[in-house]
């Protein structure tokens, strides 16, 4: 017999809490049940969602390895869908685009989307407005009125008040979604990159 969907969290929490005493052996399992948990609303497949946090902590040791690049940059990842997204600032087009290459040579990637702009580095004070701003944008989608939208299936990332968008959506959601989000204010620019469902 098929679980019911509101048991599920349950079951991954009392499946972590006793996972918890058996220490670092039981890692692998844990991140995994929180993984599950996690997507249940998604519409990627489990799978697909533990591909996009491989994907995206590869990059990221990637951009560590080459201090040529992170020196003279603040470069951000992220990847969903198997599409990984690169944004921030960096010295010179030259280092975005190495950057972008060494991406791009990791499996199981579709495709890598480089947005990195060649001006001066975010300081923090940038990146806590961003975050900010991020946090708006988020709890904002819950106003958007469409029958079977979960705003929580909008993955969205800021920098210098540029907002990008990244997820599953359908014809009628996605551009809903960016003309509510232009509408935020904070909202310099929106960049959309969804993936449509066809039907």
């Amino acid at each position: 017999m098929p679980l019911m969907q509101h048991s599920l969290p349950l079951i991954c929490f009392s499946l972590l809490i006793t996972l918890l005493p058996l220490g670092g052996c039981a890692a692998a399992i844990v991140a995994t049940t929180a993984t599950v948990a996690s997507t249940m609303h998604d519409r990627r497949t489990t799978a697909t969602v533990m591909d996009d946090q491989e994907i995206k902590l590869r990059a990221r040791a990637t951009l560590s390895d080459h201090p040529e690049i992170s020196e003279h940059s603040r470069i951000h990842v992220t990847s969903f869908n198997r599409r990984v997204l690169i944004f921030g600032q960096a010295e010179t087009r030259e280092l975005a685009d190495k950057f972008a290459h060494l991406v791009s040579r990791q499996p199981k990637l579709k495709s890598v989307y480089n947005e990195v702009e060649v001006r001066p580095r975010a300081d923090n004070l940038d990146i806590s407005k961003d975050s900010a701003l991020t946090t708006k944008v988020k709890g904002s989608l819950w106003q958007i009125s469409i029958k079977g939208f979960d705003p929580t299936r909008v993955k969205i990332s800021t920098t210098l008040g540029n907002v990008y968008l990244l997820g599953l959506v359908t014809a009628e959601e996605g551009p809903a979604i960016v003309e509510h989000v232009r509408g935020v204010s904070g909202v310099k620019k929106v960049i959309e990159i969804f993936e449509y469902l066809e039907g």
